[in-house]
């Protein structure tokens, strides 16, 4: 069972980035997945996460410039993020509940992450 986060990269304020996050060993139709970040001297927060039935959630910063998404043929979520601002620095990473629970639409327990992926907004 592996989650592996891509993507992100230096851009600028304004800009746009996308992540992947290839899973293995569980379909997403079956278990939730979620992207947190955690940014420098900060607390991990959750960003956005997608269920199993596709719904999806986001942080209320993020709520009008992310979006979460799926193909479930290829085992990949995504997160688009677009009109990103320096607070959007951080190391960002995809997690999933083993045991396939929710709670609005996001893990549960997150006990399986991928590497983390860093972004740095800056100009």
């Amino acid at each position: 069972v592996q989650l592996q986060a891509s993507g992100g990269g230096s851009v600028q304020p304004g800009g746009f980035t996308r992540l992947s996050c290839r899973t293995s060993g569980f379909t997403l139709d079956r278990h939730a997945i979620g992207w947190f970040r955690q940014a420098p001297g900060k607390e991990r927060a959750e960003v956005a996460c997608i269920g199993r039935d596709g719904s999806t959630f986001y942080g209320e910063p993020e709520k009008d410039r992310f979006l979460i998404s799926r193909d479930i043929g290829k085992n990949v979520v995504y997160l688009d993020m677009s009109n990103l601002e320096p607070e959007d620095t951080a190391i960002y990473y995809c997690a999933a509940d083993s045991r396939g629970n929710e709670v609005d639409y996001c893990p549960q327990h997150a006990d399986l992450w991928g590497k983390g992926t860093q972004v740095t907004v800056s100009s």
